[in-house]
């Protein structure tokens, strides 16, 4: 009976320190940084073990495939992102796929830039396509929901990181970057605005041509200022950056601008039409929506580029024709030395 009892303790102690090993000892490879898991929707047993063990997360897939037909829990493994760090056993392991705990990415929102360079850059850590996030700035109904249009739904995605689960949708993402901006309408630009008599769509507008029209933060709201003078005096913007969209709408890329295509027959072409044009020509940075929302007030109604850098303003014709003059004598000798320097 000794023996016997002997035999089945030795078995038992044997026993519980298997599953002791199977449940607590550390089954993920060694590694110093995070490691990222991305469990795909519909993903078997199968597929999560081989995706732990092409991430090198695991060393021996047979104790968790194991642990997690055992548990019950196979089938209760969650699609997501997830970021683990080492060491860390199969029960830990198994614990975070099946309660889905996971861990929020990324999406960057450039500024001043076009539709299909965001919705680029907005799918590159997330499980949808650039197509995708395209297709839900052209939904109707989603930018109706939204208190806007189709038109301006683009130009609402504000410029700042944002942090999604990996699966969430770009509807969704749409949706939650409008609700930023709106928050930074009211915490930033509502005031400023509201005492200028500007309109949300007026400030988003302007602000996204001054955002191709200087790099220079000291000029924006001065070239705000430029625009809101013109649009009260009912003047046309004639703002280059609205024929440069025009072109790239038509032609599919930037370029320079000649004399003939301040006539292109475009609705976005300032030179033809008076006031806005119907929406913004891209999505501007928040220090251009601040300049915009707070446009300085002056009485210039004119501005081209100088050669000590950034815009000479004017507030007559003939001052600014003045300058035009010297930027074009400026441009000139430039070429000339460009092209006294090439062998």
């Amino acid at each position: 009976m000794r023996r016997k009892f002997g035999a089945m303790l030795c078995l038992t102690l044997i026993a519980g320190l298997g599953i002791t090993y199977l449940l607590f000892s550390p089954n993920t490879s060694s590694f110093d940084s995070e490691k990222s898991l991305y469990i795909y929707p519909e993903s078997s047993l199968t597929d999560v073990v081989d995706s732990l063990e092409y991430q090198g997360l695991i060393h021996q897939a047979w104790t968790f495939e194991l642990l997690a037909n055992a548990t019950g829990w196979a089938d209760q493994i969650k699609a997501g992102h997830y970021v683990f760090s080492s060491p860390k056993s199969n029960l830990k392991l198994l614990q975070t796929l099946r309660k889905g705990l996971q861990s929020p990415v990324s999406v960057r929102i450039p500024s001043g830039t076009t539709r299909e360079r965001v919705a680029q850059v907005a799918s590159l850590n997330m499980a949808f396509e650039p197509q995708d996030f395209l297709k839900a700035l052209r939904d109707t109904s989603l930018a109706s929901s939204l208190g806007t249009d189709t038109l301006h739904l683009f130009g609402y995605m504000l410029p700042d990181t944002y942090h999604f689960y990996w699966l969430t949708d770009a509807h969704n993402v749409v949706r939650r970057i409008k609700r930023e901006y709106d928050s930074f309408y009211e915490r930033e630009l509502f005031m400023t605005a509201d005492t200028i008599a500007m309109t949300p769509d007026q400030v988003l507008n302007i602000a996204a041509i001054v955002e191709w029209e200087t790099n220079l933060e000291s000029e924006k709201s001065r070239i705000a200022g430029v625009y809101l003078n013109r649009l009260r005096r009912q003047w046309p913007l004639q703002a280059d950056p609205t024929v440069q969209f025009a072109l790239i709408e038509i032609e599919g890329k930037r370029r320079r601008l000649f004399y003939r295509d301040y006539r292109i027959k475009h609705p976005y072409n300032t030179y033809l039409y008076q006031g806005l044009p119907p929406g913004p020509i891209t999505n501007p940075s928040p220090t251009t929506l601040k300049a915009t929302a707070s446009a300085e007030n002056h009485d210039y109604m004119f501005f081209v580029a100088s050669p000590e850098g950034g815009h000479s303003f004017n507030s007559t014709l003939r001052g600014h024709n003045q300058d035009v003059r010297i930027w074009h004598r400026y441009m000139t000798r430039q070429s000339r030395k460009r092209a006294s320097d090439t062998p």
